[in-house]
């Protein structure tokens, strides 16, 4: 006697066929139940890199080579200093392969990592040599004399004292580490107490490269080959763009240099000095002694022109010139692009530049 299913098992029974087919088709296919990480590329199991600003994208994609996706997590026009991350960016840098980025200069950026990108992350200002900002060269100087002052009246203390030393040294410890924080704060403010700009100088972003080609070959070893090429293709590049600088700057008229922002103060190693408007932060209001002070020099060293920059309001950089009767110009610190630079990338960025300076100081 014939045996009648119902057609709801039919439909299970069904079911329960076509799944091993399915899963085995699947398998033919190469997919599996983790084939929704789609951040995979060609080049082993990097996945998508993210990039914290423009110069970072750059130098990473030189070295990553064309089979690898980056991502920037500035869009054109935007103000690397002022990100502030969607919640769509910041599930790029929690899926991200590997994030590349600068400490303490984008505050968002940095709590991204820690939170959810810790162990797949490459912080830059850990593997480049970072200057300290010219402004700040004698404030700390200052502070470790007053750290020396300091230290000796507690010497002077001590003889005096012995019965309190122990009670002495909590309350100098809980005194040392309330100022502690007050100054990371601060620096915080001021992106840390280093000049982050290290991109300027060919031959520390060339170091960034090797930075970047030895943590992407500890991700995908079998492609280590690929990445130390690019490196070292990339440095030959930067090595002749830092080339060009020393020879297009070795013989100026002028050596005194007037920016919007202190954020060229890497360029100092061919032989300029700059002086800026504002400090590290670019949106700063400038104070009247630093223009009065720059309407001075302006005067006595034959200034012919104040730069301003793209992506920061030129509004300062006007007014001096202004004041001053002087050409305003664009000199860019290549933080990020825009819509009239798209076409653009960093090297011929820093051509430019170098054929601004060198119009500028008679060089």
């Amino acid at each position: 006697m014939a045996i009648r299913r119902s057609p709801l098992l039919r439909r299970s029974l069904g079911a329960a066929v076509a799944l091993p087919l399915l899963l085995s088709g699947c398998g033919a296919l190469g997919l599996s139940e983790d084939s929704g990480d789609s951040g995979a590329s060609a080049s082993g199991d990097i996945g998508t890199v993210v990039t914290a600003f423009y110069p970072l994208t750059w130098i990473t994609q030189q070295v990553a080579g064309d089979d690898v996706e980056v991502v920037n997590l500035v869009e054109p026009g935007g103000e690397p200093h002022d990100l502030e991350l969607s919640v769509a960016q910041t599930g790029e840098v929690a899926d991200a392969g590997l994030v590349v980025y600068l400490s303490e200069f984008q505050p968002s950026v940095d709590a991204a990592v820690e939170q959810s990108a810790g162990d797949r992350s490459l912080d830059l200002a850990s593997a480049v040599d970072l200057l300290l900002p010219s402004e700040e060269e004698h404030d700390h100087g200052d502070e470790e004399h007053a750290d020396d002052a300091h230290g000796d009246e507690e010497h002077a203390h001590a003889d005096d004292e012995h019965a309190h030393d122990d009670h002495a040294e909590e309350s100098h410890a809980e005194e040392s580490h309330t100022e502690e924080s007050h100054t990371e704060g601060e620096h915080d403010h001021d992106h840390g107490d280093t000049d982050p700009h290290f991109w300027l100088d060919p031959l520390r972003l060339a170091d960034a490269g090797d930075a970047v080609a030895g943590r992407l070959a500890e991700i995908d070893p079998d492609n280590a080959g690929t990445y130390e090429d690019n490196a070292a293709a990339v440095r030959a590049e930067l090595e002749a763009l830092d080339q060009e600088y020393a020879e297009g700057l070795a013989s100026c008229e002028r050596d005194v240099v007037v920016v919007n922002h202190d954020a060229f103060g890497y360029l100092d190693r061919y032989g300029l000095d700059f002086h800026s408007i504002t400090g590290i932060t670019p949106d700063a209001e400038p104070t009247p002694a630093v223009l009065a002070e720059l309407q001075e020099l302006i005067a006595s060293d034959g200034i012919t022109t104040v730069f301003a920059e793209r992506l920061a309001s030129t509004h300062d950089a006007d007014a001096l010139a202004a004041d001053t009767g002087l050409e305003v110009a664009v000199l860019d610190p290549i933080e990020g692009l825009t819509d009239q630079t798209a076409d653009e990338d960093y090297l011929s960025l820093m051509r430019s530049n170098l054929e601004a300076l060198v119009e500028a100081n008679g060089c």
